[in-house]
Parts: structure tokens; sequence; C-alpha cells
């Protein structure tokens, strides 16, 4: 996992609005900000005065700061993709192309004097990278990154997003994604509120899920909060998570054994090579605790998808073994459920791979 990043608008807000955004977001871990200069509409002194004194103070709490750029951005303030020295003075540490070019200017700019990085957009489905490549650009310096979407029902399909990704991942580039905090008073660079997330499916849901999703998929390295301003919770649990795999919350039922919720906490967890259709299986468990008595105290006669089992050892040698249900099942009577993943992160279940890690917390 790369870095957690916020965006900053800085025609919405107060110089001190931002720079306590900063201060909290670095207090979380955060390390990486978007700027956007595409509804900015003061004049280049301006522009240079005020981006300069927040991407000082950013930088100085750690920060890498990309600006987000179109070609009617190069027109209105004079730059040229031949001379990129506009965004070091404003002390960014590069720009990302909200249009592109033709391939070959872009990989011009990766070789900048500046050491800019040169981030491409990287939400529409075409050659566009391909191209790129062809013209050898200096890949250090290249960096991708998707579109967000303010309005509803108008962020990305799934699909669509996955081959995206798999267009600019195949070159080994960063690539980076957006997910959008749910606090009601929320702006973006555009009139419209309703979200700003990548991804469709992220729009409504708790921004640590939007997040817990994007490190299951595995594709995305650094992932963005797009709106302004995110809850101290937010922030707080996204800053708190584990960013290398997947955390899933789980309710505990308060029968369970200690030993069980010693294999549930503390032991390494991975979905094993030979998959199931049916559930995540975690089997090392059974091998640590063999011979251990695993009592049946809980066996309801329905399975249900997000239903955390260890089985009993009724079931052989499989006692021990944790599963996770994938679909509704009947249980054989041997099986103790001993917990549920919270209910808006089931369907991440049905990304975690073979031999993927993950791990579990006790939902507060």
């Amino acid at each position: 996992m790369g870095k957690l990043g916020i965006s900053i608008y800085q025609e919405k807000s107060t110089e001190q609005e931002i720079k306590n955004y900063i201060d909290k977001a670095a207090e979380n871990g955060f390390s990486r900000i978007f700027s956007c200069l595409l509804s900015v509409e003061e004049s280049k002194e301006v522009i240079v005065e005020k981006f300069k004194a927040t991407n000082e103070y950013a930088k100085s709490k750690g920060f890498e700061i990309i600006v987000d750029v179109s070609p009617k951005v190069f027109n209105d303030l004079g730059i040229s993709y031949k001379d990129l020295s506009f965004f070091k003075e404003i002390g960014a540490d590069g720009l990302r192309l909200d249009m592109g070019f033709t391939g070959s200017e872009e990989s011009l700019m990766t070789f900048n004097p500046e050491g800019l990085k040169i981030e491409i957009n990287m939400s529409n489905n075409t050659r566009y990278i391909d191209t790129i490549m062809d013209y050898m650009p200096n890949k250090e310096n290249l960096i991708a990154c998707h579109n967000f979407y303010p309005h509803n029902y108008s962020g990305l399909n799934f699909d669509h997003f996955m081959k995206c990704t798999e267009n600019f991942s195949k070159y080994g580039l960063r690539t980076a994604a957006f997910i959008t905090s749910q606090n009601k008073v929320t702006f973006g660079p555009w009139p419209v509120t309703d979200g700003l997330p990548t991804l469709e499916l992220h729009r409504n849901l708790p921004i640590d899920v939007q997040a817990k999703h994007l490190i299951a998929l595995g594709n995305i390295n650094d992932i963005i909060i797009s709106n302004c301003y995110p809850t101290d919770d937010e922030l707080n649990a996204l800053g708190s998570m584990r960013k290398d795999m997947v955390t899933f919350d789980v309710v505990v039922n308060e029968n369970t054994p200690e030993v069980e919720r010693k294999i549930l906490f503390e032991e390494m967890h991975f979905n094993r090579g030979d998959v199931s259709d049916n559930f995540l299986r975690s089997t090392q468990s059974r091998v640590k605790y063999k011979g251990h008595n695993f009592a049946l105290f809980n066996a309801p006669e329905i399975i249900k998808k997000g239903d955390i089992i260890i089985e009993s050892s009724e079931y052989g040698h499989y006692a021990g073994e944790v599963q996770i249900a994938l679909n509704d099942m009947i249980n054989s009577g041997k099986s103790n459920v001993i917990g549920r993943v919270r209910e808006e992160e089931i369907f991440i279940l049905d990304y975690i791979k073979p031999w993927q890690k993950f791990s579990f917390k006790e939902a507060k």
C-alpha cells in the first residue's frame, strides 16, 4: 500500500482551515495532497502566492503535492509543456494532466529538469498510456490517478475501473483513486455535492469500507479523500487501519471461548489456494491447535453470508479451521458461528483472492 491522501481546494477555504486540515491529516499518517487548478480563476500572481504558502506548509509536514491541470490551464497561465518551472515555483511535486496531449509531450515532460512527477488520468480505457510508453518516458516520474465523479450515479463502473487500472499497473506505474467522505457538509471543486468517489459503488459507503475495498483489490497504491472536509472519525479510521491487507470488522458472539478469540484476532489468516465458492478458508489454526477440544456452542441451522465459523471438534481434523461464509448454507450441526463481518463490508469478501492475507478487528 502506498500513501493516504487528502484534497484541498484553495478557492473554497481559508488558509487557516486548510492548515488545520493538513495538521489533522499528518497526525493520521496522510502524506499526499491532490490540489486543483482547474476551478481557480485568479491571476497568475495571486495563484503563485496562495498555492506557494499552502504547499510550503504542507511540505513541512511531509506531504507530496500533485496539482490538477488541463491544456486550458496551461493556456490561461501561459505555461508550456516544455517549461514546467511554474509548478516548482508554487511548491508542487508534480502535475496531474486531467486531459492529456499526444503521448510525445507527456514523455518529454517526464524528463523535466525540476524532477516533477507527471500524473496521467487513468479513467479512460484507451491506448493512451501505451502511446506514452512507446515514446519512452522516464518511468520514475510517471504516475497515474483516476478521476472522481461529483454527480450521483456518474462514477465508474467496476469492470471498467478494473480494465483501466490494468492498463497502467501492467507497466508497474504507481496508481491512485479517490474515496469520498460521508460528512454531509462537504464540498469539492464543482458546485455539485453528491459525494466524490471514483467508483460509483462507493458513493454511499462508509469511508473506511471504500478504502478496504481498494486494499482488497490490490491494484491501487494511493488512496485519496476527494472532498472537504471529512470528520475526525473518518480521518482516524483511515489512519489507524492496516494498509497491507484487509481487516474485517467483526461482531463476536458473546459466548466465544478464549482460544477461538485468540485464533480470530492473533493468528495470521490467508485464503487457501484451492478456493471454494462457499467460504474463505484459513486453515493454519487447525494445525496449531490440533488436539484442542473445540466444544460446540453456537450452531445455527442456517449459516449466512458473512458469518465467521470456527469448526468444532465434532468435525474431526477440520477442528479449529476458520471459515467466512460466501453464501447462505445449511449447517451440518457441527459448525460454530463465532461472529459476523460488519454488514457494510460483506461484499468485500467476494474480492479476496487465493492466498490473499486478511485480518479481523472487533467492531466497537
